[in-house]
């Protein structure tokens, strides 16, 4: 094989990857919610936002009748990444958190589902977010469904 050859094929793919990935990309990305309330009238409020330039901001919402204090806001922002379905999250420290966003998403991961192409049945499957791993204790087995 010679050499153009070569470039050729690494080229087809090199583009065959990147459309594979941005194409992931475009599915995943958009708003994930998920809000929680107790029959003692406790709510909980989850926010997620992927957008499709590979960054994230996220929010925590809680208002607990006898908690102290009542009513928590926490925020958090990052990039984030997928393949096969897994998404990753990164944060920097020293560029993304503050004041206001002290959530380190740093090694958390989620699964993405969604039905499947394939799946030609009349079932629904709701696109969601199920987090399986996260150094913030309360996010894993956090599922969170995409909104339209």
């Amino acid at each position: 094989m010679n050499k153009n050859n070569m470039k050729t094929i690494v080229t087809f793919l090199i583009l065959v990857s990147s459309l594979t990935s941005f194409a992931q990309t475009d599915k995943v990305s958009g708003d994930y919610k998920l809000a929680i309330e107790t029959k003692d009238n406790n709510t909980l409020e989850y926010e997620l936002t992927l957008s499709q330039d590979g960054t994230f901001s996220f929010h925590y919402y809680s208002k607990l009748i006898h908690g102290t204090p009542p009513e928590v806001n926490k925020y958090g922002k990052g990039r984030w990444t997928v393949e096969n379905n897994v998404i990753s999250f990164f944060t920097e420290k020293e560029k993304e958190l503050d004041e206001k966003y002290t959530l380190d998403f740093t090694n958390s991961k989620a699964r993405f589902v969604a039905k499947s192409s394939r799946d030609k049945t009349d079932r629904i499957v709701d696109t969601k977010l199920i987090f399986l791993k996260s150094e913030i204790f309360w996010m894993e087995k956090i599922e969170m469904s995409k909104t339209l």
